[in-house]
């Protein structure tokens, strides 16, 4: 049986496990994984590795490309697993486009002190700690009109992935 083409964008800030998540939430069902970070212009890479935060504007073309491979994948009929920050409802809607796909959110939220030891821990990261609470500032939770799930990152990687392939839109 044929699935109707859909994405979740796994969502959160820098050190919530978007990567992790995603990357086995796509091979769970089959689907392609896209690294939204893998996206940034070196601009914007420059910019958080010197510890300055991005705005809108420098978000802009960053989320219009990912949208333009959401649309790629989509229109080819593959199913698809995009790791992005996508902190304010603004970009989501961006990233969600026109209604001719389902695409659907997996916020993973937590405690700043366990994302703030991830983010520490990392090495060879672009995204510095000193970032993190601007991105919690910038954090627009998911709102009950968007779809999506909300999942506590405490969690352990198997019991994240599995609840959100539970939610996968159908």
């Amino acid at each position: 049986m044929k699935r109707t083409p859909a994405a979740w964008v796994v969502m959160g800030v820098s050190g919530c496990g978007k990567s992790s998540v995603g990357a086995r939430l796509a091979a769970l069902l089959g689907a392609r994984f896209i690294e939204g970070d893998a996206f940034h212009p070196p601009q914007n890479l420059a910019k958080m590795a010197a510890g300055v935060p991005l705005g809108d504007a420098d978000r802009q073309g960053w989320l219009l490309a990912l949208r333009a491979e959401l649309v790629r994948t989509l229109a080819a009929g593959e199913c698809v697993v995009l790791s992005c920050s996508a902190l304010k409802r603004a970009y989501r809607a961006l990233l969600r486009g026109g209604d001719e796909y389902p695409v659907c959110f997996v916020h993973l939220h937590g405690p700043r002190a366990l994302i703030a030891q991830r983010m520490a821990a990392r090495r060879g990261h672009f995204m510095p700690s000193s970032l993190l609470d601007s991105q919690l500032r910038d954090l627009e939770p998911l709102a009950p009109d968007e779809c999506g799930i909300t999942l506590d990152l405490r969690q352990p990687l198997p019991q994240l992935v599995e609840q959100a392939a539970a939610a996968w839109p159908r």
